[in-house]
């Protein structure tokens, strides 16, 4: 029995991983990535690599065996679609009867249409009667906090939430809600709705922000269709920024608010303050 984890190299994969290691053998995990140079230093721990592809079908046969708990962790490509990428890790689980299948989602809350291809997903596996555990994971604080530079540079956080707030929090928290559930028992056929224990809103992150750096960093909320075109001008595809703008707009609406306490109660921890998160973002 293998504990194995679908995008293993990726911002949260590295985090789960990490975290998987400090409760269980490293023979008993394995790495699912695309490029190996990149686990490599997981492989020298002892942990298991296997190379495989969401948009490659075939490198997942054979990939999983009998009895395995699997993390898919949900792609990042939002130009691909990624029901279809995640429908060939589910054919692959069900083909080889693995034991249980964590799919990392979002909040059941989330209406934008960020939450179509998560909504598709979770179908698809209820529809494969596999022992399923859905991981409806907030937002990240790195979402923010590992896009500073901008923020510093106009001394301003340009958003379209308005008055909204986010329960945000840390990669390392979800990940240790996911590692919760592939290491424990009695997490078949559940659902976690996870969000940080704290919900913020824009205009207290830039207090935060100008209270870390002694700088005056400005609150500006902008509309949707304006923030769409400076993301368009910051480089991003079209219907990427108007992805990324349609989660502010669900975030104005309080649906990015999760206040289930699942995240807490599984980490078996409080959650990571945003000011923490902000900290580590500037000294590093």
């Amino acid at each position: 029995m293998s504990i194995v984890v679908t995008g293993a190299t990726g911002h949260l994969g590295r985090h789960v991983v990490e975290q998987l290691l400090e409760k269980v053998p490293a023979d008993q995990v394995t790495a699912v990535v695309r490029t190996p140079e990149k686990a490599a230093d997981l492989a020298e721990r002892g942990v298991k690599i296997a190379v495989a592809d969401y948009n490659a079908p075939e490198t997942f046969d054979g990939l999983f065996a009998a009895g395995d708990k699997v993390l898919l962790i949900s792609g990042s490509e939002l130009d691909k679609s990624r029901v279809g990428q995640h429908q060939v890790v589910i054919n692959s689980a069900k083909a080889a009867g693995v034991a249980l299948l964590a799919y990392t989602s979002a909040p059941g809350s989330l209406t934008a249409a960020l939450a179509d291809d998560h909504r598709g997903t979770e179908k698809a596996l209820l529809e494969s009667g596999l022992p399923y555990t859905l991981l409806r994971n907030g937002w990240y604080h790195e979402n923010y906090t590992e896009n500073l530079a901008p923020v510093l540079q106009y001394n301003a956080v340009t958003h379209a939430a308005g008055e909204g707030r986010v329960s945000s929090a840390s990669r390392a928290d979800y990940a240790a809600a996911a590692v919760a559930v592939l290491t424990g028992e009695g997490h078949e056929n559940k659902t976690y709705e996870l969000g940080g224990d704290v919900a913020w809103s824009f205009a207290e992150y830039a207090a935060e922000l100008s209270r870390q750096t002694g700088k005056e960093i400005a609150n500006n909320p902008v509309s949707v269709e304006a923030f769409t075109g400076i993301l368009v001008g910051a480089g991003l595809p079209e219907p990427v920024a108007a992805i990324i703008a349609g989660v502010d707009a669900s975030l104005e609406k309080g649906e990015l608010v999760v206040d289930s306490g699942d995240l807490s109660r599984l980490a078996g921890r409080p959650t990571t303050p945003i000011a923490e998160a902000i900290g580590a973002a500037l000294k590093g």
